[in-house]
């Protein structure tokens, strides 16, 4: 990540930065990403009713999968048989993948969190799975997006002061573990901090 700029106020404060992010991707060509950037949602593999050559007309660089999804349907076994997510969809840009972290602790109701990670049901059958820090790098490993976030937990609004320390470190704690393991050579890593 490279700072282009500092954007300053009409009192000279600094007030945001843009930069720009430069990817190897997984067709071996660089790609830059300018930021801040608008990015498109494609959950289980498309951004809902466009295609690939409309998402790219809108000038979007990048598109967000989503691990929990694609984890359930269509599968991160089959995504990676077929290529990865960017072939997959068609897409020449890069891809993000977040952790599952955000989806699985949004169900609340269906999940049961402890230190080693979180079982939960699915929304689409009630059949029950168990997230870990390191699943969800070997998830998004086999899903072959070019950032591949931590896995973390994302905890309610509203929370104590004692409910946010504890997801906190429980989040740190699951990064060190997801550190471990081995992502392909054109993945970037990032973590992640919620609210």
């Amino acid at each position: 990540f490279q700072i282009e700029r500092i954007i300053a106020g009409s009192d000279g404060v600094p007030r945001a930065r843009a930069g720009r992010i430069t990817l190897k991707v997984w067709d071996g060509r660089p790609k830059s990403i300018p930021t801040p950037i608008f990015m498109p949602v494609g959950t289980v593999g498309s951004v809902k009713a466009m295609t690939p050559e409309e998402v790219e007309g809108t000038g979007a660089k990048i598109i967000l999968g989503n691990t929990y999804h694609l984890y359930l349907r269509p599968g991160h076994e089959r995504v990676e048989r077929l290529g990865g997510l960017s072939k997959m969809m068609s897409w020449a840009g890069p891809t993000l993948t977040d952790s599952g972290g955000f989806q699985v602790f949004s169900l609340a109701a269906l999940n049961k969190i402890d230190d080693e990670g979180v079982t939960f049901q699915s929304h689409l059958d009630g059949s029950t799975h168990r997230f870990t820090p390191e699943l969800s790098m070997q998830i998004q490993w086999a899903l072959a997006s070019d950032i591949v976030m931590a896995f973390d937990q994302c905890p309610p609004y509203p929370a104590t002061r004692e409910q946010v320390m504890a997801a906190i470190q429980r989040t740190l704690k699951w990064a060190e573990r997801g550190l471990r393991i081995r992502l392909k050579p054109h993945q970037a890593r990032f973590g992640i901090f919620q609210g």
